[in-house]
């Protein structure tokens, strides 16, 4: 088997390596979007963690 009949895959080349990428797109994207997720909750509570803070500031 040469690797010209490895990556036509009998004819199927399309619908082979389309679901590689689609499934590698997804993996990505289930491991990266928590990560973005974590940061935006952090981001958020530091935002609330300030309006606290002011708000005991101002009101003793």
């Amino acid at each position: 088997m040469s690797a010209s009949e490895f990556f036509h895959m009998g004819g199927y080349a399309f619908f082979v390596w389309t679901s590689y990428g689609t499934a590698l797109v997804l993996l990505g994207w289930i491991f990266v979007s928590p990560i973005f997720t974590k940061k935006n909750i952090i981001k958020e509570l530091k935002i609330k963690y300030r309006q606290q803070e002011r708000q005991q500031q101002e009101n003793p």
